[in-house]
C-alpha cells in the first residue's frame, strides 16, 4: 500500500511516540502540534475513515508532575508516573479534539488483553463500540499495573496488536525517523532510504539493528518497529514508518511524504480467513438446522435460534466448528458463548438471551466477522 491507497483505507491505527508528544524543554505536551494531528484526523473521519490512536507520553508527563529524578525510573516510580501522567495525556488529546466536536475515550490495555482470546474479544468489542459511537479511542499500555515481566515495554508492538484487534487496514508508526535506511543515517548521512518492504528478511532486520530512537523520553527504536510490522502485516495490515515531528504528520503522509511502507503478502480479509479456517483447532462444535446453514452461506452470523445441539466443552472465545444436520463441517469460527451458556439458549431467539442467562450477551453465537465457511 502507498500513500495513495491509504486514502481508501477504512480503519487506520496511528501510533505516536513520546518524542513527538512531549516538549523536551518543558516536559509538557506539545499542544499546538496535537491540534494539527486532531485536524488531520477530523478530516479523515469526514471522509469516512475510522481512526484509533495509540499514544505514548503518560510516563514522561507524570515524571514532570511528580518531580521525579532524571534517568531510569524504578518500577514503582514508573507506575506512579503513569498514573499521574495518563490524566494529563488524555486532557491534552481531549482538548485538541474538542475543537472539532469529537469525543476521545481512554483505553488502557496490557499484554493479557491482546494475547488472551476472551479478553481480546472484550477489548475489541469496546473499541468497535467506541468507533461506532463516533469517538476516537486513545490507547496506551496500562503502565500503572504492568510489571517488567508482563508488559510490552514499547507502544510499537502494542499498536500492531491493536491493529490486529480492530481489523485495521493500515498502521502508521509516527516517530522521529522517516523510515528505514540501509544503515543508521545519523552515522552515515548518505545511507540509502528504503521506501518499500515486501518481505521482512534477515537483511531487513539487520538494517534495524543499530537504528534506535534519539536519547530522550522514548522507549522504542527501529527494531521494535520492524517487529510491529511483522505482527501487523501477518494480519493483512499495511504498515508505514513516518517522521511525525512536524505539524500535520498524517496529512504529510497522505501527500506522499518520505516514509517506509511494509506491504502484507495477503490482504486483511484473506489473512483473517486463513487464520480462522486453518489455524484454529476446534474445542467443540455447534450443530445447526438447514435454515441456519443456508443463512451462513449467505454471509449471516450464527444465531442461537438455528442451533440444534452443542458438542464438547469450551469457553467464550474458543474456536469451534459449525456442522449441518448430516455432521458435515460447514464453517469455523470463534464462539461468543461458553458451551454451558450455549446449551441454555440453543433454539431460542436472541431477545430471550438476557432473561435466560441473566446478562446481556452478544446477539449471535458466532458473529459473521469471526466466522469463515469451510
Amino acid at each position: 500500500m502507498t500513500h495513495r491507497a491509504l486514502r481508501q483505507a477504512k480503519r487506520i491505527v496511528l501510533k505516536f511516540g513520546s518524542s513527538l508528544i512531549i516538549d523536551p524543554s518543558s516536559g509538557e505536551a506539545r499542544t499546538a502540534w496535537l491540534s494539527t494531528v486532531a485536524q488531520d484526523v477530523a478530516l479523515a473521519r469526514s471522509q469516512g475513515q475510522q481512526i484509533v490512536i495509540v499514544s505514548s507520553g503518560a510516563v514522561a508527563l507524570g515524571r514532570g508532575a511528580l518531580v521525579l529524578p532524571a534517568g531510569k525510573l524504578k518500577l514503582e516510580e514508573k507506575q506512579a508516573a503513569a498514573a499521574a501522567g495518563q490524566v494529563r495525556l488524555m486532557a491534552a488529546w481531549g482538548e485538541a479534539f474538542a475543537k472539532h466536536g469529537i469525543a476521545v475515550a481512554q483505553a488502557l490495555v496490557t499484554p493479557d488483553d491482546t494475547e488472551r482470546r476472551r479478553r481480546w474479544l472484550n477489548a475489541r468489542a469496546t473499541l468497535d463500540t467506541l468507533l461506532a459511537c463516533g469517538a476516537v479511542p486513545i490507547v496506551n499500555e496500562n503502565d500503572t499495573v504492568a510489571t517488567d515481566e508482563l508488559r510490552y515495554g514499547d507502544n510499537d508492538r502494542l499498536a500492531a496488536r491493536v491493529g490486529q484487534m480492530v481489523g485495521a487496514d493500515s498502521l502508521i508508526l509516527f516517530s522521529d525517523v522517516d523510515g528505514l535506511y540501509e544503515s543508521d543515517p545519523r552515522q552515515n548521512p548518505s545511507a540509502p532510504h528504503i521506501g518499500e518492504v515486501r518481505e521482512i528478511t534477515d537483511a531487513i532486520e539487520a538494517m534495524a539493528g543499530g537504528i534506535n530512537q534519539k536519547a530522550g523520553v522514548g522507549s522504542g527504536g527501529m527494531r521494535t518497529k520492524i517487529e510491529a510490522a511483522r505482527i501487523a502485516t501477518a494480519a493483512g495490515c499495511s504498515v508505514a514508518i513516518k517522521d511525525g515531528f512536524l505539524d500535520h504528520p498524517f496529512r504529510r503522509l497522505l501527500e506522499g511524504g518520505r516514509s517506509t511502507w511494509f506491504i502484507p503478502a495477503a490482504d486483511r480479509e484473506s489473512a483473517r480467513r486463513a487464520w480462522l479456517g486453518h489455524s484454529l483447532n476446534p474445542a467443540g462444535s455447534f450443530c445447526v438446522d438447514a435454515g441456519a446453514a443456508k443463512a451462513l452461506k449467505g454471509g449471516a452470523s450464527l444465531l442461537s435460534i438455528g442451533v440444534t445441539s452443542v458438542e464438547g466443552q469450551f469457553e467464550r472465545g474458543d474456536a469451534i466448528a459449525i456442522k449441518d444436520a448430516s455432521g458435515r463441517i460447514v464453517a469455523h469460527g470463534v464462539s461468543a458463548y461458553s458451551s454451558s451458556d450455549a446449551l441454555q439458549i440453543l433454539g431460542r431467539h436472541s431477545d430471550e438471551i438476557e432473561d435466560i442467562l441473566g446478562y446481556a450477551g452478544r446477539p449471535a453465537l458466532v458473529h459473521r466477522d469471526d466466522l469463515v465457511l469451510a
